[in-house]
């Protein structure tokens, strides 16, 4: 992007850049650092960063470990105001997020040179495949990196769940409805509320992943985690949505129970019409009535509507 865009956009992206020069001018003085190369938003060409994107670098070393275990470095690059480690989102390294003066956000993930050579002699790991394919940008490459690395391999072609994936996951929310329940009679609100907003919404997520491959014969990008989930997922999933979640109160939990439920259900039996599978009605019914039973029965709970019909 033109360093003299005066967007928002372009004021941002341009930040950026600086803070990458920095890194650079940084790295190129440091003999274990052998490359670094920009992944993620700030590399894509589809659904490019905007002005809240943060930065993914990949810096390649002999020695990751040594921007892990100290975080003096970063006085090279700007004024610090958080860093802290966690988990890289694939495989199974660690990479160091820093929020510098601002608001710049960046993700550093020191990377084995030995990865990188295994990835140019023997090809990409799919795991890394996912993140890569939709961009990759070296902005450092003392050895020539870049020319010996595999062409990435066109993204996999999303597969239907098999028939056996399809109903272990109906059963999998219907028994967490149950759970929720539980956890709601027994007082436990932040654990009902966690379980209903967190637990059965990962699994309307990959309901509503599986309705959407077989709405397009397996064609539409439906990305990870949710990420850009209105323009991908069925427009009710995304209407249906603000009903679904709780406010921190017992009885807005059960009614977003109920949305939750009402919810996964059509989304499920879709699916499952689509590819051929039964859709388990009978589970669905014995775990709505226990639902109902339970909640019926709360006189914390009693006051909120959760009859078998409120459910359906």
């Amino acid at each position: 992007m033109s360093t003299d865009d005066d967007t928002p956009v372009g004021r941002v992206a341009a930040a950026y850049d600086r803070l990458i020069g920095r890194f650079v001018t940084w790295a190129e003085a440091e003999p274990d650092v052998r490359a670094a190369f920009v992944v993620g938003s700030r590399a894509r060409v589809d659904t490019p960063a905007d002005e809240w994107s943060d930065l993914d670098l990949v810096i390649v070393m002999t020695d990751p470990n040594r921007l892990l275990r100290r975080s003096e470095w970063l006085r090279n690059l700007g004024t610090v105001w958080v860093t802290y480690l966690e988990p890289t989102a694939v495989g199974a390294g660690m990479e160091r997020r820093v929020l510098f003066e601002g608001g710049l956000d960046v993700d550093f993930v020191p990377t084995p040179l030995d990865l990188t050579t295994q990835i140019a002699e023997h090809g990409w790991p799919s795991d890394l495949v996912a993140v890569a394919r939709r961009g990759i940008r070296f902005v450092l490459d003392k050895d020539g990196l870049a020319s010996r690395l595999p062409a990435l391999p066109e993204a996999p072609r999303p597969v239907p769940p098999s028939e056996d994936q399809y109903a272990s996951t109906v059963d999998d929310f219907c028994y967490h409805t149950v759970w929720v329940a539980k956890k709601l009679r027994r007082g436990e609100l932040w654990t009902a509320k966690m379980g209903c907003d967190g637990y059965l919404k990962g699994l309307i997520l990959r309901m509503a992943e599986w309705h959407a491959g077989a709405d397009s014969d397996w064609t539409r990008d439906t990305w990870h985690e949710g990420r850009f989930l209105d323009q991908w997922a069925d427009p009710r999933v995304t209407a249906s949505l603000p009903d679904a979640f709780a406010h921190y109160d017992q009885h807005d939990v059960v009614r977003a129970l109920g949305a939750t439920m009402r919810l996964f259900r059509w989304l499920a039996v879709e699916t499952g019409e689509r590819l051929g599978y039964a859709y388990p009605s009978e589970t669905d019914r014995h775990t709505t009535a226990l639902v109902s039973d339970y909640l019926e029965r709360s006189p914390s709970t009693r006051s909120t509507s959760v009859a078998p019909s409120s459910l359906s």
